[in-house]
């Protein structure tokens, strides 16, 4: 199974029963999943006292198989338990501890603490004092592990249920699900570690954003082969000028900025030209060696705005938009979506142009992707992105320094870059992503946007 496979609930408990139904008895995925998480919790605490709350389902039942495997090795474990056990295979796990049982709520603090109470398939928040108890266990404990998930933690949206702290690891088991890498659950541990017990997952679940494999310019390589870009400028300048550039450094071959204003900034490689009108728009785009078009950094949203919008639109080009060009197209309806586009909205653009979608975030970008016929990159530190066709990529999370302005104009340029590289929009938007996040890890602390140009050529470097 990929590693980076997103299984729901619903979706989860499926392969389990896939599971089940080729001959493998439900104790053993148990003994599994146990073995797995013990493993984690032996190479992070050693022997170091660990405190281990079981809760009354499956979950509980892993924990019991920790305290068992650990207990083996030497670990001075201890088992605090939510009531009795309710499943078959949580009994018999609990059989096989042979040790004390506390009660939850008289337990004391130890160094380690381990929160295998609900994890996943929480339908409603814990009990107050409940959700008070295990918050003090964890914040006395100097190393701490949610099993599968956070307790209190809704599986597919990521929603917190009730008061959750934050642990030290999570170990996902089998597969990640969507509160894995969705806010605000994905806040709520330090470390994130998928451990494999056998389950199969469907091809066509969605996937954690995986670092791309990308390739250099081949011997017959040139500046059009490699992709011709066209920014489309408007009345703020530098906008299109910072997405030029990132489309400068994403690989592609050469870029063209239509420029409203005539304005030169930047390196002299990036070719500019005067675009001032929807003709001169509609002229410059007559190009068939153009591979890719964005239009929307610094647009404006004046009817001279609309008119190089929909310069742009009537053309046939493979299509980035972004920013003020999707605000002018939620007022336009969806239907002036050109069918293959590549859509970029934060969460205010999202909503203004798709409405209040229900579900998870991965369930709206999905909707909203069906809906337009568009691959649509929905922003945020957990960036999703779906194609009409199914696929989704979800990110595991960005810099919080991105939260300035500017990134999402280099992150529109990548996008545009990667399209005209590569001629596959799905491909593109992902690839941008991740490269976009890593010039941001490499940029460190208390950058401007303009630091992600610098860090672009060695973040694609790691990856070639």
């Amino acid at each position: 199974m990929s590693s980076n496979v997103i299984l729901t609930g619903a979706q989860m408990r499926a392969a389990e029963q896939a599971v089940f139904a080729s001959g493998v008895p439900e104790y053993e995925l148990m003994e599994r999943a146990g073995a797995a998480a013990a493993e984690i919790i032996w190479r992070a605490g050693g022997r170091r006292d660990l405190l281990i709350l079981c809760g009354p389902g499956n979950n509980g039942g892993d924990g019991f198989v920790i305290g068992r495997i650990l207990r083996a090795r030497g670990v001075a474990v201890r088992i605090a338990a939510l009531g009795e056990s309710r499943t078959s295979s949580s009994l018999k796990a609990r059989e096989a501890w042979a040790g004390p049982v506390e009660d939850v709520m008289n337990a004391v603090p130890a160094v380690q603490v381990v929160d295998a109470l609900f994890g996943t398939g929480l339908s409603r928040g814990l009990d107050g004092k409940l959700a008070e108890k295990l918050s003090t266990l964890v914040e006395h404990a100097s190393l701490s592990y949610a099993l599968d998930l956070p307790s209190g933690v809704d599986t597919d949206s990521g929603a917190l249920l009730s008061a959750t702290p934050s642990f030290g690891i999570c170990i996902a088991l089998g597969a990640f699900k969507p509160a894995h890498l969705l806010q605000p659950a994905a806040a709520r541990w330090q470390r994130l570690i998928c451990v494999d017990i056998g389950i199969d997952a469907s091809p066509s679940a969605a996937q954690r954003l995986a670092p791309p494999h990308l390739s250099e310019p081949g011997p017959s390589s040139h500046k059009y082969k490699r992709g011709l870009v066209a920014v489309v400028g408007g009345e703020m300048a530098g906008a299109s000028i910072l997405a030029s550039h990132a489309a400068a450094r994403s690989g592609a071959g050469m870029i063209r900025r239509l420029a409203q204003d005539g304005g030169i900034g930047g390196p002299d490689a990036i070719v500019t030209q005067a675009a001032a009108t929807s003709p001169h728009i509609s002229k410059a785009l007559n190009d068939p060696r153009i591979g890719a078009v964005l239009v929307g950094p610094g647009l404006g949203r004046d009817h001279y705005a609309l008119d190089r919008l929909e310069a742009v639109m009537a053309h046939r080009h493979p299509l980035v938009l972004d920013a003020d060009a999707l605000v002018i197209l939620a007022d336009k309806r969806l239907a002036a979506i050109p069918s293959g586009a590549i859509i970029t909205p934060h969460e205010g653009e999202f909503v203004r142009l798709f409405g209040d979608l229900p579900g998870s975030k991965i369930d709206r970008a999905l909707a909203a992707a069906r809906r337009a016929g568009a691959i649509v990159l929905y922003k945020g530190h957990d960036s999703v992105i779906a194609a009409p066709d199914g696929r989704v990529a979800v990110s595991p999370g960005s810099s919080s320094w991105l939260s300035t302005a500017g990134t999402g104009d280099v992150l529109a340029g990548l996008v545009a870059g990667r399209l005209a590289v590569t001629g596959d929009g799905f491909r593109a938007a992902c690839e941008a992503l991740w490269l976009h996040g890593e010039a941001a890890r490499r940029a460190g602390a208390a950058f401007v946007a303009d630091d992600l140009l610098v860090e672009l050529p060695a973040a694609i470097a790691s990856r070639l």
